[in-house]
């Protein structure tokens, strides 16, 4: 199978990046677990994907430029997975690997209309892909479908014996697991922030979305995220200092070669006392508890995987209802907890824009229960036509 890889991974004898100048023509030595697994099943790799430097969350990179969504090539595709995500929407490749440290597998997957699995924190080995921040990042699949997905997860997760979190647990047969109804399972449905400050349409769509599995058998049922708001401020403190830490072997070489956007946000946690990342890290753990005793009314928590579609590369903010806010803040706001959580989370195709910009459908499970989550996305994607739809040749052809 033609797959392509976000260019953070390493792969003996070719060049990996990491979108950067600082490592324009570093070529590794070895390849990454998730690499040796893939070619192992048989795997042919394509391709390199672009991505923000060093991840760490622009939209547009300063050495190789902007990844340009599919559907309209004057809009982001959303993400420092966003090569991934394009390249897949515009069937380039079968699938692609990205990773996911705040919604980066997720977001270019929902604004560019296909399927993207974050999983649980641990279930996949992160050996020798370039990190952003150690215990937020997530290495998952892109792909046009579930199933796609979940045989891609199957071959990629497990433990990684050079990777110390990695997850020592027996992995499922996902594209196995995913067959079956959702007949009975609850899912559960958080208004309060997850339905705040969001696009008219993708409201309207993931509304739609709950009625569908509603009427395929799903309990649907109202839930409250305590202490959801507080997420925000975890993660910046958290992924800034553990940014700062990583690229502390870079700037004094080469702090000239960053983009002044990742510059400056990697300095920043260079300014974090360690009281306060500690502190991130205890409330983290007791916040990851808390939303856990959600799981224990319902199976599958369902939100929108964004609250806005694809806005034009080059904007700032993005005007929703009557609030103007930062469009990359805006875009990582339903995402970001499941990180800092860890817990696995799908998106799905579950509607367009009146303007034909793709929505997504975020589902979260329990930890290391990938497959439930898959389940329910793929028993919304069988009942509907929506990852059927491919973007516009036109379009595709004429940013060519």
């Amino acid at each position: 199978m033609p797959l392509a890889l976000k260019d953070l991974f390493a792969t003996r004898g070719i060049r990996t990046t990491s979108g950067s100048k600082i490592l324009a023509q570093h070529v590794p030595t070895y390849d990454a677990t998730v690499v040796e697994r893939l070619q192992r099943a048989g795997a042919v790799l394509v391709g390199k994907l672009n991505l923000y430097e060093f991840a760490c969350g622009g939209v547009v990179n300063p050495t190789f430029g902007a990844t340009r969504n599919p559907w309209d090539p004057a809009r982001t595709a959303g993400g420092s997975s966003g090569g991934a995500g394009a390249a897949v929407a515009a069937d380039l490749c079968f699938g692609a690997l990205g990773t996911d440290t705040g919604g980066s597998i997720r977001i270019p997957a929902a604004l560019c209309g296909i399927v993207g699995v974050k999983p649980t924190y641990g279930r996949v080995s992160r050996f020798g892909v370039t990190p952003l921040s150690w215990s937020l990042d997530h290495v998952g699949p892109l792909t046009r479908s579930v199933a796609d997905a979940a045989l891609l997860l199957t071959a990629i997760a497990g433990p990684g014996p050079r990777d110390p979190t990695a997850a020592q647990l027996p992995v499922p047969d996902y594209r196995a697991a995913i067959i079956g109804d959702v007949a009975g399972l609850t899912v559960g449905v958080p208004r309060v922030f997850f339905l705040e400050r969001v696009d008219e349409a993708v409201e309207a769509a993931f509304t739609a979305a709950v009625h569908r599995l509603e009427s395929l058998g799903a309990v649907v049922e109202a839930i409250t995220v305590p202490q959801i708001k507080n997420t925000d401020t975890l993660y910046d403190v958290v992924q800034l200092c553990e940014a700062a830490a990583y690229h502390d072997r870079y700037l004094t070489a080469h702090a000239q070669d960053y983009d002044p956007q990742a510059l400056a946000r990697i300095q920043e946690g260079r300014f974090i006392h360690a009281v306060y990342y500690l502190q991130a890290q205890r409330v983290r753990r007791i916040y990851a508890r808390v939303l856990e005793t959600c799981f224990e009314r319902v199976d599958v928590i369902a939100t929108p995987t964004t609250p806005i579609p694809a806005f034009m590369i080059g904007d700032e903010t993005v005007q929703i209802g009557d609030t103007t806010e930062n469009a990359r803040r805006a875009l990582r706001r339903l995402t970001r907890p499941f990180n800092i959580t860890g817990l696995p989370a799908v998106t799905v195709p579950c509607g367009f824009t009146p303007s034909g910009l793709p929505i997504g459908l975020q589902i979260v499970a329990t930890r290391f229960d990938e497959a439930t989550a898959l389940r329910v996305a793929h028993a919304y994607e069988t009942h509907t036509s929506w990852h059927h739809r491919r973007p516009p040749i036109e379009a595709i052809a004429g940013d060519s």
